[in-house]
């Protein structure tokens, strides 16, 4: 084997070690727990020293030969409290029951106690040990309470016990979080006598707070009905001085009107006798120009027509009478000019218009078809036409055309 080669593996295999060795050297501290490296002397921020060093939040690397790691939880730890038999001031024996959240501290110089009292002790005998810290407290807390004080208000009760409790659990390098008080009972039932009482007291005090109400209502109720006569009486004064002015305005008004209503009957009079005559002026007028209009201006124009129509028959008789001898003359210088054709020539004048007369009375033929038969043939052909024609209209067959076409070959 080459040199080189040997010293190739040489080198991976210290690289390898030196990866493992730091791999177990270092450690990582996760946020809810803390790393002690017990070994080496630290400095604390009072002056004085110990001999570990904390890491909490971040990562670190041990020492070797000369430290050795610890971890700490610092997560919350629920503890339920349950006290029995504990007597409290007057000699009551008093149940009590809370629940507690503490957790070890994490910061310091609380945590140095932690680490001195609670290092390598399981999460279970850290429970164990707050449990009898904080019973022991609450023992003591009831004893210098009298039940009435300790059912009146729990959540001062559980705030004098976490004061009172606190100072032992950082000793102990524990911190309280919460506490919270449930239930508060006694065997000789002395908490309910007083739960009795209280409610006897405030039944009492109702029933006083409901009288004082209700006559309080009574008194509010008369003042209103007062406070509504009076409004009413002020009310029914205004209506009977508005009514007051009312009829005043009216019978004023009334007169007035009256007045008013005499003067346009005495004017209205004087109108009608002032039209009146000026009716009958226009009536006399009216009279005069209808007689005008109905005797003596149809009289004058019936004279007018009269005249008029006689000179009219005289003139259409004249001009008749001339029309009628010019027309003769012409119609003897016509016949005379014509010659012996004059009868023929004056009877065809007179056939076309009677022609045309008699044509206009006869109506459109619509002919389908036309079949020439030779007169010498006589009935025979005209036998043999109707009858081609009765095949064609009652078979639909055609035989003048099938035998024209079998003469054309086709």
């Amino acid at each position: 084997m080459e040199p080189i080669t040997v010293s190739l593996i040489l080198l991976a295999l210290a690289g390898s070690t030196t990866t493992l060795v730091i791999k177990n050297l270092y450690y990582i501290c996760q946020p809810s727990e803390i790393l002690i490296f017990a070994g080496t002397r630290s400095t604390l921020s009072d002056g004085g020293s110990v001999g570990y060093r904390l890491v909490k939040g971040g990562s670190s690397i041990r020492l070797p030969i000369l430290e050795e790691t610890f971890r700490m939880e610092l997560t919350n730890m629920i503890i339920e409290l349950r006290v029995s038999n504990a007597y409290s001031k007057g000699g009551i024996p008093l149940t009590v029951e809370g629940v507690a959240n503490i957790k070890i501290a994490g910061e310091e110089p609380i945590i140095h106690n932690a680490i001195e009292r609670l290092l390598g002790k399981s999460r279970k005998e850290i429970e164990q040990l707050a449990k009898e810290t904080l019973e022991g407290n609450l023992r003591g807390i009831l004893a210098s309470l009298t039940p009435e004080q300790v059912n009146e208000d729990k959540v001062k009760f559980a705030r004098s016990l976490s004061e009172e409790a606190e100072h032992d659990l950082n000793r102990l390098g524990l911190v309280l979080d919460n506490l919270q008080i449930k239930n508060i009972s006694d065997e000789v039932r002395y908490l309910d006598s007083i739960g009795r009482k209280q409610q006897a007291d405030l039944f009492r005090d109702a029933r006083i707070a409901e009288a004082k109400t209700r006559s309080e209502s009574s008194i509010q109720a008369s003042e209103n009905d007062r406070a509504t006569a009076l409004r009413r009486i002020e009310r029914d004064l205004e209506i009977a001085k508005a009514s007051a002015d009312r009829r005043v305005r009216d019978a004023l008004t009334k007169r007035s009107a009256v007045i008013a209503e005499v003067e346009s009957v005495v004017a209205s009079q004087v109108a009608r006798v002032r039209a009146e005559v000026a009716v009958q002026t226009e009536r006399i007028k009216q009279v005069e120009q209808q007689l005008q209009a109905d005797v003596v201006a149809p009289a004058e124009a019936g004279c007018q027509k009269s005249i008029a129509l006689a000179k009219a028959e005289a003139a259409q008789i004249i001009e008749s009478g001339k029309a009628q001898a010019n027309g003769i003359r012409s119609l003897s210088q016509s016949w005379n000019s014509a010659g012996g054709n004059a009868r023929q020539i004056f009877v065809l004048q007179k056939l076309e218009p009677l022609l045309k007369t008699l044509s206009a009375s006869v109506p459109e033929v619509t002919v389908k078809s036309l079949t020439v038969v030779d007169p010498q043939e006589g009935g025979m052909a005209t036998k043999v036409a109707g009858f081609l024609e009765q095949l064609k209209q009652t078979t639909g067959i055609d035989a003048v055309n099938a035998i024209d076409r079998l003469g054309r070959g086709d």
